[in-house]
């Protein structure tokens, strides 16, 4: 994903990415403007893009593996794990972190209208994404900050941390070549 532009690029790509479905029932084949997909049997795995797969989903002809989706337990684990690294270290999140804690949350939020005891689960997600989001934030502006980074120390950053990370760096290391240029300074004002 090598010159993405913005958290929008990061999203797209991310819709376009395929990804790994069960098939709930047996389904004839699909035609679509250009595309084709299925058929589907039953139990069997099938590998689609994310947009087709939610649509498949919604539809009740598939549904996606649970080892695949995010869950409030997992972002409980995501959470400590950041929280018992040291400063200067962040841990490896999967690469599409952002965009399936989004859909998470937001799916939580959708939920609470049908079973309103869900709104605690809600907030607990809601707070642990806070703490995660922060956490890393704070790392990223650290190694920004610091001389220029070789590969390895960016590495474990997701796609969306990476540009921002690259928006800081030019950030900050113009802000220091202004601050310190050698220029004529007047003493007399």
């Amino acid at each position: 994903m090598k010159g993405l532009l913005s958290i929008r690029d990061a999203e797209f790509c991310f819709e376009n990415s395929p990804v790994k479905i069960t098939a709930s029932r047996n389904c004839p084949e699909i035609r679509l403007a250009g595309l084709n997909v299925g058929p589907f049997e039953e139990g069997n795995e099938y590998e689609v893009h994310y947009w087709i797969a939610v649509e498949l989903v919604k539809s009740g002809i598939v549904h996606f593996r649970a080892e695949d989706l995010l869950d409030t337990g997992k972002l409980s684990k995501i959470q400590w794990t950041e929280r018992v690294q040291t400063a200067g270290q962040i841990s490896k999140l999967p690469d599409d972190f952002y965009p399936k804690l989004r859909r998470h949350l937001v799916e939580l939020r959708e939920g609470i209208a049908n079973n309103p005891e869900r709104m605690r689960e809600y907030e607990r997600a809601d707070h642990l994404t806070k703490d995660i989001v922060n956490s890393r934030m704070k790392k990223i502006v650290s190694i920004a900050s610091a001389p220029a980074q070789a590969e390895s120390s960016l590495r474990n950053l997701t796609v969306e941390e990476r540009l921002l990370y690259e928006q800081l760096s030019q950030v900050i290391n113009g802000w220091k070549k202004r601050i310190l240029e050698q220029r004529e300074v007047s003493v007399n004002g």
